[in-house]
C-alpha cells in the first residue's frame, strides 16, 4: 500500500513539474505571440490606409495632400503613399508567413489545453478517483501533445 502511495506522490510531482513548465512557457511566449499578431494587424491596416486615399479620392485627394504638406507635385504624394503601402504590405506578408510556418497561436492553445488536462489529472490523483496506472497513461498522452515544453521544478504546496 505504501508503494502505491509513493507512486501516486511521484506522479503528482511529475505532473506539477510539467504544469510549472506550462505556466512558465505561457508567461514567456504568450505576450510575444500577442504582440506579433498585433503588429501584423497594424501593418495590414496601414497598407489599406495608405492605398485608400488615392483609390477613393483620386486626383482631388492628391491635390489636397500636396497642398497640406506643401510639396511640389502630386506625383510626390502618389509615390510616397505607394512606397509606404509597399513597405507595410511587405512587412505584414513576411510576418504572416513566419506565423504560418510556426503557428504560434495553435502552439499556445495546445499548451493551454494540456495545462488544463494536467490540472484535472492532478485533481483526480489527489482525490484518489483514478488509479496510478491510468494516471500514468493519461499523463503520457497529455505531455506528448507539448514536447516543446520542459518540466520546471514543482513549487512546493503548503500541507
Amino acid at each position: 500500500m505504501a508503494d502505491q502511495v509513493d507512486r501516486r506522490q511521484d506522479l503528482l510531482r511529475r505532473i506539477n513539474a510539467r504544469r510549472a513548465g506550462v505556466e512558465a512557457y505561457l508567461r514567456r511566449r504568450g505576450p510575444r505571440v500577442r504582440r506579433w499578431s498585433t503588429v501584423t494587424l497594424v501593418l495590414t491596416s496601414l497598407s489599406a490606409v495608405f492605398t485608400a486615399g488615392p483609390a477613393l479620392g483620386g486626383v482631388t485627394f492628391a491635390e489636397a495632400v500636396k497642398n497640406l504638406l506643401d510639396v511640389n507635385s502630386t506625383s510626390t504624394v502618389w509615390k510616397t503613399l505607394c512606397f509606404l503601402a509597399l513597405l507595410v504590405s511587405v512587412g505584414a506578408t513576411v510576418l504572416t508567413n513566419i506565423n504560418r510556418s510556426r503557428d504560434p497561436v495553435a502552439e499556445l492553445s495546445a499548451v493551454e489545453a494540456a495545462g488544463a488536462e494536467l490540472e484535472g489529472l492532478a485533481t483526480l490523483l489527489e482525490f484518489g478517483t483514478i488509479s496510478v496506472d491510468d494516471g500514468v497513461k493519461l499523463y503520457q498522452q497529455y505531455v506528448t501533445k507539448i514536447p516543446f515544453v520542459d518540466d520546471a521544478p514543482a513549487v512546493a504546496r503548503p500541507g
